[in-house]
C-alpha cells in the first residue's frame, strides 16, 4: 500500500510528504533513482529512503525540509481535482457522526473527485467496502485514480450511472449523499438502509435542508440534525497566541438521520410524534415533490 502509517522510517513506494519554509509541502511516491523537483531545488529520492519519518533533508542547493508520512487530511487537500472536495473538517465529524469503521458497508453518491470516497475507504479498512455512483465518468475517472493512487481502490466498487436508477444494495451500514437534491433519492436510501442505519448529506443552502427534512420525515427517518462547521486555527505563538487571519467558514450543511420502523403500537406514537414521522400527512412537502434545485 503505497501511504503506509504502520512504518518508522521511509522505504521505497512510500508516499513521503515534504514541509519547507512557510510549511509550502509537497507529496510524492519515493521511488529508488528518482529524483524530486521544488522551486527550491532537487531531492534525490535515494537520500531519503531509510531515514526516519520526521527527519530534515536538504535539496541539491542546500533548501531544508522535513520528511514527514502524510495524514489524510494532507491527502485530501492534496487530491487531483475536477470538483469542489469536501474539507477534513466536514469529513471527520461525518465519520464519527456516522461510526463509520473497520468492515462495514458504506453508500455514497456523487463521488466527484473522491475525497469522501478516500476517507471512506479508510476508515471501513481491507475488510470493508465503500459502493460509490457518479452519474459523469470524467469523474469518475478522477476520483479512481486517486484511490488507486492511495492504494485504496480494492476497498470500493465504482458505479457510474444514477442512484435513483441503479441502486441494488441493502442492508448498508450508512449512506453518504453529495447531491444537489437528495430529497428525490430519500426513498432509495431507505431502502439500500439496514434497520437502523446512518445517513447523511451535504447541501450548501438552507432550502435545500430544508425540502430534505420534509423527505427524510415522510420517508420514517428520525433523530434529525442539521448543522455546519466552522473551523478556525490560531496562530501557536505562547506570548502572543491570537486567530489566524483567515478560517474555513461555511462550506455546507450537514443533515444526519436513522432509519426506524414505524409501529401501530399506541404506545410508540408519542415517541414517533416527537420525531415528526407519525403522520404521513404532517410530513408532505408544501413546495412539491416536482421541484429541483440546481
Amino acid at each position: 500500500m503505497p501511504w503506509n502509517l504502520n512504518t518508522t522510517h521511509a522505504a521505497a513506494g512510500d508516499l513521503a510528504l515534504l514541509v519547507g519554509l512557510r510549511h509550502k509541502h509537497f507529496i510524492f511516491p519515493l521511488l529508488p533513482g528518482g529524483t524530486y523537483h521544488t522551486h527550491r531545488g532537487i531531492l534525490s529520492h535515494d537520500d531519503l529512503i531509510g531515514k526516519p519519518w520526521g527527519s530534515p533533508v536538504f535539496s541539491h542547493q542546500g533548501a531544508p525540509f522535513f520528511m514527514l508520512q502524510p495524514s489524510l487530511a494532507d491527502l485530501l487537500v492534496d487530491l487531483k481535482r475536477s470538483t469542489q472536495i469536501m474539507y477534513p473538517k466536514d469529513i471527520g465529524f461525518i465519520l464519527t457522526s456516522m461510526s463509520i469503521g473497520p468492515g462495514q458497508t458504506v453508500l455514497e453518491a456523487g463521488t466527484g473527485s473522491g475525497s469522501m470516497t478516500v476517507a471512506l475507504a479508510y476508515a471501513v479498512g481491507p475488510q470493508g467496502r465503500v459502493v460509490t455512483y457518479e452519474k459523469r465518468p470524467e469523474f469518475q475517472n478522477l476520483a479512481r485514480k486517486n484511490l488507486v493512487r492511495l492504494g485504496l481502490d480494492s476497498r470500493v466498487v465504482f458505479n457510474l450511472g444514477d442512484i435513483g436508477d441503479s441502486i441494488a444494495e441493502t442492508n448498508v451500514d450508512a449512506c453518504f449523499l453529495d447531491l444537489p437534491n437528495p430529497w428525490d433519492y430519500v426513498q432509495k436510501v431507505r431502502l439500500a438502509l439496514k434497520p437502523g442505519g446512518f445517513f447523511c448529506n451535504l447541501v450548501p443552502t438552507v432550502n435545500q435542508v430544508e425540502r430534505l427534512i420534509y423527505g427524510m420525515r415522510r420517508e420514517h427517518f428520525a433523530f434529525i440534525e442539521v448543522c455546519e462547521l466552522l473551523l478556525r486555527y490560531y496562530k501557536p505563538e505562547p506570548t502572543r497566541l491570537r486567530p489566524t487571519d483567515r478560517m474555513v467558514a461555511h462550506t455546507g450543511f450537514l443533515t444526519f438521520g436513522r432509519r426506524i420502523e414505524s409501529s401501530d403500537d399506541e404506545r410508540a406514537r408519542i415517541l414517533l410524534e416527537e420525531e415528526g414521522v407519525a403522520l404521513e400527512e404532517e410530513n408532505v412537502d408544501p413546495k412539491g415533490d416536482d421541484e429541483s434545485i440546481d
